[in-house]
């Protein structure tokens, strides 16, 4: 797998989330929680199960990060996919989150991760009904349960610096932001990015035309595809997608717009598109109508759930589970980064100076919409 070339401050965390794609073979589309365990290599003490949202394993995001995190642990420890060692339970629908959780702790998992905010509740209720079981939810926080460990990640903070990579980019000056669904942790993104372009713009000294869209889905391909494709036609030329699986879509309208113009022609005409929470460069390869190979992802924002997925395991691991605590990882830390993608000379300095400000703390990154001056 390729190890994404990140900013030089706090990576050691995430450059090694980059290359958790090479730990392990990802398992399958559907719930497996018989594997391949054997005696040797199993631990139901310490085994552990994570249960995606809608997204899926294979989404090239938010739930493959925490699969890809939770194949280096097995394999770092020697430990089976499979009862007692490690493994995942793919939510298809909201309605599943529930039984999914049921169905790891009823396997034997003795640590159970909830991937994304919308299991919230579904962990909390595990939590109250299995208290002698250790239960993560990422993206979210569970206060006042000692067998419940919250993960939150300063994604408002790598979305500054994506702001900041599509004020540096746009040459229409406009560029978008496509969210999946309306809620506290895509605020982040929101206000981060939407922050980092109007700070850009004014030490550039441009004014940038900021469009903002929802899709309601974090797997609606067909309705990024549509979004993007209106943002592109009004002139948009970056966007930043905040969407989960939604994002397909959003990669794909831009490929096919760029595919129908020459290399030459894209130097003035290309539209970009900047990943989120894993390097997505690979979504973005194309081939222009001349036949030359091409890329339309710009940078993309990381979020190191791997790397937390790994991390909280191996304190489980060690009897050291941190039940009752609220993890957060920012750039100070190396929790959130963004990659160097494609970006200018001038993009990649601006960039590495303001995210030594933003890790200092002397700049405050929004976290809402409403706080973006």
């Amino acid at each position: 797998m390729k190890k994404a070339k990140l900013f030089g401050l706090a990576t050691v965390a995430l450059a090694s989330i980059m290359l958790l794609g090479a730990c392990g073979g990802g398992g399958s589309n559907s719930t497996d929680s018989t594997g391949g365990g054997s005696d040797k290599g199993t631990d139901a003490k310490h085994s552990a199960a994570i249960v995606t949202d809608i997204g899926g394993i294979d989404d090239r995001s938010f739930n493959q990060s925490a699969w890809e995190g939770l194949q280096a642990w097995g394999k770092e420890h020697n430990l089976k996919k499979g009862v007692g060692g490690f493994n995942y339970f793919q939510s298809n629908d909201a309605s599943q989150y529930t039984t999914n959780i049921d169905n790891a702790v009823s396997n034997g998992f003795k640590t159970v991760f909830g991937v994304g905010y919308l299991l919230t509740d579904s962990i909390g209720q595990a939590a109250d009904q299995n208290p002698d079981n250790n239960f993560v939810i990422i993206d979210s926080v569970i206060d006042g349960k000692k067998n419940v460990v919250s993960a939150t990640f300063k994604d408002n903070e790598a979305s500054y610096l994506a702001g900041y990579a599509a004020a540096y980019t746009t040459k229409t000056n406009k560029v978008g932001f496509i969210g999946g669904e309306e809620g506290a942790v895509i605020d982040r993104f929101d206000a981060g990015f939407t922050q980092g372009v109007k700070d850009a713009a004014k030490k550039l000294n441009k004014e940038i035309t900021i469009e903002n869209e929802y899709a309601a889905s974090f797997n609606d391909a067909a309705k990024g595809k549509a979004l993007a494709a209106a943002m592109y036609r009004d002139g948009v030329d970056v966007i930043f997608h905040a969407s989960g699986g939604t994002g397909a879509g959003v990669f794909s309208e831009a490929k096919e717009l760029n595919k129908k113009s020459t290399e030459a022609e894209l130097k003035d005409k290309k539209v970009w598109v900047l990943g989120v929470d894993s390097d997505q460069e690979a979504e973005g390869k194309f081939q222009t109508s001349d036949g030359k190979d091409d890329n339309c992802t710009l940078a993309s924002t990381l979020k190191g759930v791997g790397a937390a997925v790994q991390d909280i395991s191996n304190r489980a691991l060690e009897d050291k589970f941190p039940g009752g605590e609220h993890l957060v990882y920012g750039l100070k830390d190396g929790g959130v980064d963004l990659t160097e993608g494609f970006l200018s000379d001038d993009a990649k300095a601006a960039i590495k100076e303001v995210k030594t400000e933003v890790a200092d703390g002397k700049i405050e990154v929004p976290e809402v919409p409403k706080d973006v001056k």
